[in-house]
């Protein structure tokens, strides 16, 4: 597609990079707008927030990526800054940015669910975006396939591989999920049963979600837990689901119980 958006001069802006900065940009605007207007809580408290979020989720992204395959990754720094800039795994960057979020809601002494809330609408917003990023980097690609809507990498510096060869459009298949969960956050939001549900939906939905997806991505590099059988991500998807399931349940029953 278009990795590159345009260049001036030595300085090119990535459309991968320019994603993730209007999903975050949105996001943001989200969560000042919803915390605001429902908690009563001050954008200049967000924006610190964005902030610990936006080094959290990349350090936790590029870790789960590296760690893919450490002795390629960790051998030399070449190997490190070849795929510096589009190179995360996702989980890691939930893995890290969840905890630290946790922890600044607890500090600041903000309702911890009702955030966590309109946090899985903000992260939501961004990942659908930065999505749509891959889609025009070519990361995250899909197997080979015959299926009319496969998409054709032709871009030599993509990074789709094969080039030239219909792939399945993963990105694309991955956006559509995130907005259809997104979708559905938002109409939870106005009937939902106890705080923490919307965040827990979103978990679920987005795990197994992504474990089916990843039956066409064709980036065999992130490696298999059962080779050629259960990959990386699905076997986190599986303990995630069954802990947030576990939770989602403990959270219902307490609620219940309380009516």
């Amino acid at each position: 597609m278009h990795p590159e958006l345009f260049s001036i001069g030595d300085f090119t802006i990535h459309t991968y990079g320019f994603m993730i900065m209007i999903g975050a940009t949105l996001g943001f605007f989200y969560l000042t707008y919803s915390a605001k207007k429902d908690l009563n809580i001050e954008r200049e408290k967000i924006q610190t927030l964005a902030i610990l979020i936006i080094i959290a989720a990349f350090v936790g992204g590029k870790l789960f990526f590296y760690f893919e395959d450490p002795s390629y990754y960790l051998s030399s720094w070449a190997s490190m800054k070849k795929n510096f800039r589009t190179g995360f795994v996702f989980y890691g960057s939930l893995l890290f940015a969840v905890p630290l979020t946790i922890w600044y809601f607890r500090k600041e002494k903000w309702p911890l669910w009702p955030m966590m809330d309109r946090l899985a609408i903000t992260i939501c917003i961004i990942h659908g975006i930065g999505r749509l990023g891959c889609f025009f980097a070519g990361c995250c690609y899909g197997v080979p396939t015959d299926m009319p809507w496969g998409v054709t990498f032709t871009n030599p510096i993509s990074q789709a591989e094969p080039l030239n060869t219909a792939l399945h459009p993963t990105q694309l298949y991955s956006a559509g999920m995130i907005l259809s969960i997104l979708i559905i956050l938002m109409m939870l939001k106005r009937h939902h049963r106890f705080e923490g549900q919307l965040f827990f939906v979103y978990i679920i939905l987005y795990a197994f979600g992504r474990g089916i997806i990843e039956f066409f991505r064709g980036d065999e590099e992130r490696g298999y837990i059962i080779d050629g059988v259960l990959s990386h991500s699905q076997f986190i998807s599986l303990i995630v689901i069954a802990v947030t399931v576990w939770m989602y349940l403990r959270f219902k029953k307490k609620a219940e119980f309380k009516s």
